[in-house]
């Protein structure tokens, strides 16, 4: 006998809308408090969902940082050959002698 979790159907993607499909003595059972088994299994299966779209989102943003931390780099570096292309530079003791 198989113990494997499988995930629901996409269709079920909140509690109520899971509610709305079930025969109308099964919703008089959760309007009575009663949990059968298949609501943790949804439980379970919206917060798995969960947890992938914020793993999504944490890369999205990871990329985005590295992408900005590029660009900012960039934007270093021209700040400093434009600011070092506007000051003279030191003297080296060179134009003294002649």
């Amino acid at each position: 006998m198989s113990t494997s979790w499988e995930p629901l159907p996409s269709i079920y993607r909140s509690k109520q809308e899971f509610l709305a499909s079930l025969p109308p003595w099964r919703r008089l059972l959760q309007k009575l408090n009663w949990h059968p088994t298949i609501d943790k299994g949804v439980r379970q299966y919206a917060l798995e969902q969960r947890i992938l779209q914020e793993r999504k989102a944490i890369e999205q943003l990871k990329k985005e940082n590295a992408r900005l931390a590029a660009s900012n780099a960039r934007l270093e570096r021209f700040e400093r050959e434009h600011w070092s292309g506007l000051t003279p530079h030191p003297s080296t003791g060179d134009s003294l002698s002649s």
